[in-house]
């Protein structure tokens, strides 16, 4: 599975750009809002990607950030929207307006794509609402000195056992991981 993609561009076209990584062109498709963020041809670029493995097709589409394309494989993961829909939703405004848009259950902010009625926008609302709540709790319980404890070999208990005795006053994630290695070491 490609997932990331750092090369020069070779190509721009409406849709999508031929992406040149190691003397390998890669067509990867774009929304409209990365697509207007694009250096000119020549220059590098990084692209997360999500790989659509189809029995007539292999389609790469490219975001410029992680949180775009968590949107969008959600929006992918919806059933009856598929990855060029997607791709459309997408490209409705910034990330943070579609989801409070979809929060407030707004079926308007699928006007003008094709295929998506009343019926189904309500439809992807529903099931959006819960998924987008969802993805955000499991960013608010990322805990970044936690992850550093793991990377450093601690078990994911050990370093919440140790993060738990840091006062709570300590808020710089450098610091906590440094009274959670005090705390550990004692």
């Amino acid at each position: 599975m490609i997932s990331y993609l750092s090369g020069k561009i070779i190509l721009k076209k409406e849709k999508f750009i031929i992406l040149e990584v190691n003397n390998i062109g890669y067509k990867v498709f774009l929304s409209k809002q990365t697509f207007l963020k694009l250096p000119a041809i020549s220059n590098d670029l990084k692209l997360f990607t999500f790989q659509n493995i189809k029995e007539d097709a292999l389609d790469l589409y490219g975001f410029s950030t992680y949180d775009e394309l968590e949107f969008f494989e959600t929006l992918n993961g919806i059933h009856g929207v598929g990855p060029k829909a997607a791709l459309e939703i997408s490209v409705l405004g910034p990330l943070e307006k579609i989801r409070e848009r979809i929060l407030a259950k707004d079926e308007k902010i699928f006007e003008g794509i094709p295929g998506i009625g009343s019926k189904r926008a309500m439809a992807i609302i529903l099931e959006l609402t819960g998924k987008i709540k969802t993805i955000e709790k499991k960013k608010e319980e990322f805990d970044e000195a936690e992850e550093a404890l793991i990377s450093l070999g601690f078990s994911r208990q050990k370093a919440k056992d140790s993060l738990k005795m840091v006062p709570e006053n300590i808020k710089d994630s450098k610091q906590r991981i440094k009274e959670a290695l005090k705390i550990i070491g004692r």
